[in-house]
């Protein structure tokens, strides 16, 4: 079984090495984004899968073209002849000349058709859901929206986007080993548009909190922590926290309490929170009760 894989993070990453501990399929070829310049100096830094296999010494051809468009991207895919395109958050889109190589299937990181696009995994955790997951689906011109193949579910619980995204990775893995290899037996399933929702691409003000509903808050301190965080219009970013409690009306950023040195209570329109670590705006992580200290605030005061 010939495989062209098109994938760009870590959850590509995870996919991939899944195919290649199995007999019987060739990864003929990796396609993934260009090179970008990442960090505060701006360092030229490859995807996470080049990162990879560079590493581990796999011996596997790495294409990174700007766009799939391109006459060459085309003609590299077609003279390998794949049995299957398979797509993992690739970050382009594939074009009908393309698709229409192969069998295309892509492993989306939810139960579709929910959560279609760029966000599925921290937008499960912000609605709130009880469960999400992988989806497999054959690839069409749309955004997500190809017949469905199969499906891997697992629980959110209290996980954060580290954990659900690690977690997620490996089902996806071992999914697409899965549906490769009981292809010809899988029934396609056509997706009911009138039940989709969109996963907007995150940006940095998504991380902009106020004292309001404290489950909220607490779902974005998970949805976000790997990036952009959650933080005040003071520049006031909150590193470490959880729930106090979800209901009961408080005036918003109340310092309601200190509790045993470890971390402040602090009160919202609705629910209150337990925030333990904290940074002020270009200066280093604190103890949330050192820095209310630092800054001579008590029980009464308010943090925002």
């Amino acid at each position: 079984m010939k495989i062209v894989f098109m994938g760009t993070p870590a959850y590509a990453t995870e996919i991939l090495k899944a195919l290649l501990k199995e007999e019987g399929i060739e990864i003929l070829t990796v396609f993934t984004q260009p090179d970008k310049k990442a960090g505060r100096k701006m360092i030229l830094t490859p995807p996470h899968i080049k990162s990879y296999i560079k590493e581990n010494g796999i011996d596997i051809p790495i294409y990174q073209p700007e766009s799939l468009k391109d006459e060459e991207s085309y003609e590299i895919i077609k003279s390998l002849n794949p049995d299957f395109i398979i797509v993992a958050a690739y970050g382009q889109i594939l074009p009908k000349n393309i698709l229409d190589i192969s069998v295309c299937i892509n492993l989306h990181a939810s139960i579709l058709p929910k959560y279609r696009g760029a966000s599925p995994i921290q937008s499960a955790i912000l609605n709130g859901d009880e469960f999400t997951g992988v989806t497999a689906m054959l690839m069409d011109e749309g955004l997500d929206r190809g017949d469905m193949l199969s499906f891997s579910y697992t629980k959110i619980g209290d996980k954060n986007v580290v954990k659900l995204f690690e977690e997620l990775s490996k089902m996806a893995g071992e999914l697409t080993v899965d549906t490769l290899k009981n292809f010809d037996r899988l029934k396609p399933i056509k997706q009911l548009d009138a039940l989709a929702s969109y996963a907007k691409k995150i940006v940095k003000e998504d991380g902009l909190i106020e004292f309001s509903d404290a489950s909220l808050i607490y779902r974005k301190f998970k949805a976000f922590y790997l990036w952009p965080g959650i933080f005040l219009k003071s520049g006031l970013k909150l590193k470490d926290l959880e729930v106090a409690k979800r209901d009961g009306e408080y005036n918003r950023g109340e310092i309601l309490s200190i509790e045993d040195e470890r971390c402040i209570v602090v009160g919202c329109k609705r629910g209150a929170i337990k925030i333990f670590r904290l940074q002020p705006p270009s200066k280093r992580e604190m103890g949330a009760v050192e820095y209310i200290r630092g800054k001579r605030l008590k029980v009464g005061d308010y943090l925002s």
